[in-house]
């Protein structure tokens, strides 16, 4: 369950420091991609750690951001 409060976490951070508050960004997930302009929905998937991998891509792009895959140092 630590994992999942990190996530959450992390996500908020960005979604805040991009200027946005929640009820912001799922508008805005709405008007872009189709989601559900409830926020409480969107708070509960990020609760139970359930964002599918195109959400995610979906998030990171309307707050600005881009999702890139980085290899680990020595892996």
């Amino acid at each position: 369950m630590n994992e999942n409060r990190q996530f959450k976490n992390e996500i908020k951070a960005n979604i805040i420091r991009s200027g946005f508050t929640m009820q912001e960004v799922v508008e805005k997930l709405a008007d872009e991609y189709g989601w559900s302009p409830s926020a409480s929905n969107f708070s509960g998937k990020l609760s139970r750690g359930s964002l599918r991998y195109l959400e995610a891509i979906e998030l990171a792009d309307a707050l600005g951001y881009e999702i890139i895959w980085k290899k680990k140092a020595g892996g």
